[in-house]
């Protein structure tokens, strides 16, 4: 075999170079174009006497079906800015490698968080966190008579929806599970703030109407505290869930000791998606 001069070679190398370099050029002379993951729409509510943006994350193989139906996963604190790129990442994942069922999932971006998420209180220091506080009825009214027959409309749904929410979202989704928990079948909370309001939510939960009424479903809970929650309320909050009369409640209560407040909604969510959203064992295969 002859060898080629240096000259040639270095020629003959420098090509694939050559051609890299003016793909990279060509590539940075085009415009950029939207990254798109997801759908967004608004709502005119009466309910909140304002205008809601939603956010949807549709998993793979919903556009591609004229026929399939998905459960639909609400998540309060559900704008782009706040945590709904990173639960839809959970669910685009999840989904992926066969850890969790496919949900549509929608996000509600805030206004006034404070004001809709928390719920009436006696307690003076909880009345200045924010402007107006109190106003979870408002909101629940929103969820249930616009939100969801709206995405019932827009989209291929089963009957099936969950919650899912951390700090003053996750107070809202105990307190929406305690007050009206036929609004969904599955409800996550992440550190929830139940020291609102004296902490009379979980205090008082067994001698709320739903402890003794008969529940029409099975429901599905998912609780989780981290370092900075109080696990032991937590905890017995689980603890009274399983023993409601009838046993139509299943109750998970995790402790994550190795996460702050600030650290907890995604891993905690990653654990609550593999664990109450499992794909049955056909499904898997």
């Amino acid at each position: 075999m002859r060898f080629l001069r240096p000259s040639i070679l270095l020629v003959l190398l420098a090509l694939p170079w050559a051609g890299a370099v003016r793909g990279q050029a060509a590539g940075a002379a085009s415009e950029a174009a939207p990254l798109v993951m997801g759908q967004t729409f608004t709502i005119a509510s009466k309910a909140l006497g304002e205008t809601r943006r939603i956010n949807v994350y549709l998993p793979a193989g919903y556009a591609e079906s004229t026929t399939l139906q998905l459960p639909v996963l609400y998540m309060p604190d559900g704008g782009m800015q706040e945590d709904f790129l990173h639960v839809a990442g959970l669910v685009q994942v999840s989904v992926g490698n066969g850890t969790m069922r496919p949900f549509i999932l929608v996000g509600i971006e805030n206004t006034e968080r404070r004001r809709d998420l928390t719920g009436p209180t006696t307690n003076e220091k909880d009345k200045k966190i924010a402007p107006r506080v109190g106003g979870s009825a408002a909101y629940r009214q929103f969820l249930r008579e616009e939100l969801m027959p709206a995405v019932k409309k827009r989209y291929r749904t089963t009957a099936e929806t969950a919650i899912v929410g951390e700090s003053l979202a996750g107070l809202f989704v105990v307190e929406t599970l305690l007050l009206e928990p036929e609004l969904f079948n599955t409800y996550l909370a992440f550190d929830p703030s139940l020291w609102w309001n004296n902490g009379q939510l979980a205090k008082e939960a067994s001698k709320l109407p739903w402890f003794t009424a008969k529940s029409s479903q099975p429901k599905t809970v998912f609780l989780a505290t981290s370092r900075d929650g109080d696990p032991d309320v937590v905890s017995q909050l689980a603890k009274l869930l399983n023993s409601k009369p009838g046993g139509r409640i299943t109750a998970y209560s995790e402790a994550m000791p190795q996460e702050s407040h600030a650290t907890i909604y995604h891993p905690a969510a990653l654990k609550a998606f593999r664990t109450v959203f499992k794909p049955a064992p056909s499904e898997g295969k």
